[in-house]
């Protein structure tokens, strides 16, 4: 969902039940903004290039019986199980091919889960299946026994009811909402009525200076376009106001219980999502802060109310924080995330990162999108007037610095041209103007050399110093020329 300040969301239950009780990041991230790589990132506690989930396909490795074998059993829920005697519970939306033929179906139950209710596919809110410890349930379109995110919270409240109380638990619950197709709760359709996407700087505004698939979008966009992506819009925002009812029911099961204040609970999203920036309509997958942006919230044991942290955080801290609460040594583990509980503690001095990697392969058909021929093979996700939201080449990787002195992100394409974009986002927080061509060289010389040691990193030198940190040493001797050093960052990114 959008990111406006918390209380100017629909989510005003979840605000007060779990932001104003705990704290949120301002600065959280995902390390690729689309759906399946970013949720193996947040299972495996590992950047792309390490779980090798690159797109929403089989093909890309989503869940793909790859995946299942190498990845699955090292998950952190599967190290709850299995190394912490924890209940673990799944309940929505795994990975976006979970299910398939090919894979195993829905009988494949993922290792580290005691008790299992997966959609099978993609998000779907009536007429689905659901996998039942490994059985297909399917479901119709009746509003009061298969709207899915209600289906969800009465399973959720149901393992509440009736888990063991003599061993720890893990929940995932995992909504599609606010994911298209957008379908509210009948209760919900006519709300925000007088909502729209914001308009922001850089809406509906003509990209220049960026990567080609940013250049082709048509500025101004067509009425149509903007009277879809704002339905689009508000009716995310609809879909949210089951989720916020979810979570309500949620935190008042837990206080009955009297497990409230002994229970974590985080609150994110698996990417952000863009309305009209750049003139692009309605997705993801872009390097900008509308998509690799995203709320994280978290109250629990030691956690004071209404705070706020600035540090840099990102999902692959996720499964770390939770083995950390869990008391797992992490040091056992080959996540290339830190554990955020010192700052969930407000521990004093605590040293924290100041830059984390962002990387995506795109996706493009092999022949022309049948909606936009002229457009030539390799693109994707086109819409009618033939602005595509993907490509083949929408291949990219980059360097998102936050330190005490800079605000920076330098991004590289896999393309012909060998795009760069860099933004300073003190100066220009939407990202308006490359300074690729501005920008002190030493400056891009740096980050040229960190993006490639990023893009090869695992665990430990996954978190050394960035290039404004006081620690970071760099050897202009140790750069490659141009070429070399983008054949082996993006060869490590291919399956």
């Amino acid at each position: 969902f959008p990111l406006v300040p918390f209380f100017q969301t629909p989510l005003k239950k979840t605000n007060a039940l779990i932001a104003q009780k705990g704290i949120t990041f301002l600065n959280a991230y995902v390390p690729s903004a689309l759906c399946c790589p970013s949720r193996a990132s947040i299972l495996t506690g590992k950047y792309p290039h390490n779980h090798h989930v690159v797109n929403n396909t089989l093909e890309g490795n989503c869940s793909s019986k790859l995946w299942q074998k190498i990845q699955e059993p090292y998950t952190f829920p599967a190290l709850l199980k299995t190394m912490c005697g924890y209940q673990t519970f799944f309940a929505g939306k795994y990975l976006n091919e979970y299910g398939a033929e090919d894979a195993g179906g829905v009988g494949h139950v993922p290792p580290g889960w005691s008790f299992w209710y997966a959609l099978e596919k993609n998000s779907k809110y009536y007429n689905y299946t659901l996998s039942v410890n490994g059985k297909a349930r399917r479901h119709g379109e009746n509003y009061s026994v298969d709207y899915l995110t209600d289906v969800l919270a009465n399973m959720s409240l149901d393992f509440l009811e009736y888990k063991s109380n003599f061993e720890p638990f893990f929940m995932m619950i995992s909504t599609p909402a606010p994911h298209s197709p957008w379908t509210a709760a009948p209760q919900y359709t006519k709300s925000f009525q007088n909502v729209s996407a914001p308009r922001n700087s850089n809406f509906n505004i003509h990209g220049k200076n960026k990567h080609w698939l940013i250049r082709q979008a048509k500025t101004p966009m067509t009425n149509s376009s903007i009277q879809f992506l704002d339905d689009a819009y508000r009716k995310r925002w609809q879909t949210l106001l089951s989720v916020d009812d979810l979570i309500e029911k949620l935190v008042k099961k837990l206080e009955l219980n009297g497990e409230l204040d002994n229970t974590y609970i985080f609150y994110t999203s698996d990417n952000g999502f863009h309305t009209g920036q750049f003139s692009l309509p309605i997705d993801k997958r872009q390097l900008y802060e509308f998509d690799i942006k995203v709320p994280l919230l978290v109250r629990g044991p030691g956690i004071k109310p209404n705070q706020t942290n600035k540090m840099l955080v990102a999902n692959i801290d996720l499964g770390p924080t939770i083995l950390d609460i869990a008391g797992y040594d992490l040091n056992k583990t080959q996540m290339d995330g830190m554990s955020l509980l010192p700052l969930l503690r407000g521990d004093k001095n605590v040293t924290w990162r100041s830059d984390f990697l962002v990387e995506y392969q795109g996706e493009g058909y092999n022949g022309s999108d049948p909606t936009c021929p002229g457009l030539g093979p390799g693109v994707t996700h086109c819409f009618p007037d033939c602005v595509c939201e993907d490509s083949y080449n929408n291949t990219y990787a980059c360097v998102r610095t936050l330190s005490t002195s800079w605000d920076l992100q330098y991004c590289e394409f896999d393309d012909r041209e060998v795009f760069v974009e860099v933004y300073n986002l003190t100066a220009d927080p939407h990202q308006i103007n490359n300074i690729a061509k501005t920008i002190d060289q030493e400056i891009l010389e740096k980050m040229n050399y960190r993006l490639m040691m990023l893009q090869s990193c695992s665990g430990a030198t996954c978190r050394t110093p960035g290039v404004f940190d006081p620690g970071y040493r760099f050897d202009p001797r140790l750069m490659f020329s141009n070429h070399g050093v983008r054949a082996r960052r993006f060869s490590a990114q291919s399956l």
